[in-house]
């Protein structure tokens, strides 16, 4: 059972940073390039990085259950804890701060277009802010999959 208890972890790691990645660094990248319309390049790329969002709330859910259970309370000292801890508020502050303050931005600025509207600069300051947060995760994820080569042996 632990066997499988550990195998979970790593599988839960390697999925997250693995759709981290994948939709950020290369799915919605390439939706802007090749969709001549940026509003519905946007709209994928945002439902995208909610599923991702989703996905991670549940890995990071798994993995904190798991890690507290596999250090006890030293759990707190550990630095796999910090680091799940750390992409879990990233995905919560996009997923339930930031990209509703943008969905209702690109609702005032109806029906134009966010970029053509009055909203713009505000709409692009946090979207900026959302860039960085998922910066910011992506390189606590790297972090946790170099740690995690030993932190779940």
């Amino acid at each position: 059972m632990q066997r499988i208890a550990q195998g979970l972890a790593v599988l839960c790691v390697t999925v997250w940073a693995g759709a981290l990645w994948t939709v950020g660094f290369m799915v919605a990248p390439t939706l802007f390039a090749h969709l001549s319309d940026r509003t519905l390049a946007g709209e994928l790329a945002g439902r995208l990085f909610s599923l991702t969002a989703w996905l991670g709330m549940g890995c990071a859910a798994y993995l904190l259950v798991f890690n507290a259970v596999w250090e006890g309370w030293r759990s707190w000292r550990s630095v796999v804890f910090w680091l799940v801890l750390g992409m879990l508020l990233c995905a919560l502050a996009s997923q339930f701060g930031i990209q509703p303050l943008l969905a209702s931005l690109k609702a005032q600025a109806w029906p134009r277009e966010v970029m053509q509207s009055a909203v713009r600069d505000r709409f692009a300051t946090w979207h900026g802010v959302s860039s960085v947060v998922f910066v910011i995760q992506s390189i606590l994820a790297m972090l946790l999959v170099l740690r995690s080569r030993t932190a779940f042996r």
